[in-house]
C-alpha cells in the first residue's frame, strides 16, 4: 500500500491502476495538507501519455501499486502557502513531471532540476515527506511552488495540458541547439505522433524549414496542410532518404518504437546534430561510419528545468502554439489508452477531470 504520513489529511477522488493489468478504476486516497511553500490545485484537465501506460501496466518494473498517473496537468490554484510569492489563488497554472528535487546540487541551483539525482516525478515517486507521489488523474493537487509554472491567459487548458510533458520534451533541445533566436535551419522531425506534431509546430513558429521523416506516406498531406511542414520524407523508400543525404542541421527523434538511427543520420549536413526524444525498450542501433564520415553527434533530452518550462509556455502564448487533442471524460481513460497503444489517436488524449461542459472558457 501507498506510504502516507500524519500529514494526509485530505481526501481526494482520482482514478488508479491496482496491477499490472493497468485497468483504471474510481480511487479515493489522501494528500497531503498545504504548506508553506506550497500551492493547491484544482485539476481541470490532465494528458495522457504513454509514460502512464509503461507505469499502469508495470512495464519498466518499478510501479509502486496503486499508481494515480498523469503528469500534464493544469488547472486552478485554491490556496497558496504563506511563503508563496509568485502565485495567487484563482491563477490559471500548470505541472508538469517534477514534484521533488534535492535543491542543493548544481543543476537545481542551474534551473536544471530535472537532471537533479534525486528527482521524483509526480507519480510513483517518493515526496520529501517520504510518501509516494499521486499524479494528475485526479481532482485536486499539491505542489511546491517550485515546479508549478503559469499558464498564458490566451491559451485553452485542455490543449495547454500536454505541453508540460510532450511539449517540453521537444522545445528543451531546440533551445539547447540554439533553434528558438536563430531562424533559417533546415530542421527534420522523425515521427509525427503526440511529441512530432509539437515539434514541427515549435520549428515552423521559430523560423525554420521543416521536414517531417516518416514511415508512413498517408501522414504527408497531414504534415503539411495541417501542421505547415515544408517537406516529407517516406524513411522506407531508399531513394527518397537518398536523395535528402546531408540537407539537415538538426533532427529530432520521437518515435518510441524500435529503428535504426543510421539512415537518419545520413540525413544531416556534416556536425549535425540528431536529438533522441523518443524512448524505444530495446537499445538503439547505432552504427559508426554515419558519425564519423559526417562528424556528427547524438543526444539525449528529457524534459526541462522549470524556468525554461515557463519559458516554453509564454512562447506558446505569444505563438498561439498548443497541442492537438481528443477530450474524454474520466470513465473513457481505458479506452483512451487502449486506442493510443494503437496509436489511434491526432495527437494527444485529454482528460476532462471536472467534467467541464462544451462551451466551458476555461
Amino acid at each position: 500500500m501507498a506510504q502516507t504520513t500524519s500529514n494526509h489529511t485530505q481526501t481526494v477522488s482520482g482514478w488508479a491502476a491496482h496491477d499490472s493489468s493497468g485497468k483504471i478504476t474510481p480511487y479515493t486516497f489522501k494528500r497531503r495538507e498545504n504548506g508553506p511553500d506550497d500551492v493547491t490545485i484544482e485539476i481541470l484537465y490532465c494528458g495522457i501519455c504513454h509514460t502512464d501506460i509503461h507505469y499502469a501496466k508495470n512495464e519498466w518494473g518499478i510501479t509502486m501499486y496503486p499508481v494515480v498517473p498523469g503528469h500534464e496537468m493544469t488547472g486552478v490554484i485554491t490556496k497558496v502557502g504563506n511563503n508563496v510569492k509568485k502565485f495567487k489563488i484563482g491563477d490559471k497554472v500548470g505541472v508538469g513531471c517534477i514534484a521533488a528535487t534535492c535543491l542543493n546540487c548544481e543543476f537545481c541551483k542551474d534551473s536544471q532540476e530535472n537532471y537533479c539525482e534525486n528527482l521524483q516525478f509526480s507519480y510513483n515517486g517518493i515526496f520529501w515527506d517520504g510518501s509516494i507521489t499521486y499524479g494528475g488523474y485526479s481532482k485536486m493537487f499539491v505542489s511546491d511552488q517550485r515546479y508549478v509554472v503559469h499558464i498564458p491567459e490566451s491559451l485553452p487548458m485542455d490543449a495547454a495540458a500536454p505541453l508540460l510533458c510532450a511539449g517540453i520534451t521537444v522545445f528543451t533541445p531546440m533551445k539547447d541547439l540554439g533553434l528558438i533566436d536563430s531562424p533559417g535551419k533546415k530542421v527534420g522531425v522523425v515521427g509525427l505522433g503526440g511529441l512530432g506534431h509539437i515539434a514541427v509546430k515549435f520549428a515552423k513558429a521559430f523560423g525554420h524549414h521543416v521536414t517531417v521523416i516518416s514511415t508512413s506516406a498517408s501522414k504527408e498531406q497531414e504534415a503539411k496542410k495541417r501542421l505547415g511542414a515544408d517537406e516529407f520524407i517516406v524513411s522506407k523508400d531508399s531513394q527518397q532518404m537518398q536523395s535528402n543525404k546531408r540537407t539537415l542541421d538538426f533532427i529530432m527523434d520521437t518515435v518510441s518504437a524500435q529503428h535504426c538511427i543510421g539512415p537518419i543520420l545520413e540525413l544531416l549536413k556534416v556536425n549535425g546534430t540528431l536529438s533522441i526524444v523518443g524512448a524505444p525498450e530495446k537499445p538503439i542501433q547505432l552504427p559508426s561510419f554515419p558519425l564519423i564520415f559526417g562528424k556528427r553527434t547524438v543526444k539525449g533530452s528529457i524534459i526541462g528545468g522549470i524556468q525554461e518550462t515557463q519559458q516554453m509556455m509564454d512562447l506558446c502564448g505569444k505563438y498561439n502554439i498548443t497541442c492537438d487533442i481528443e477530450v474524454v471524460k474520466p470513465h473513457e481513460i481505458n479506452h483512451a489508452m487502449e486506442r493510443l497503444i494503437q496509436n489511434d489517436v491526432r495527437y494527444r488524449f485529454v482528460i476532462d477531470i471536472a467534467q467541464n461542459k462544451p462551451n466551458s472558457n476555461v
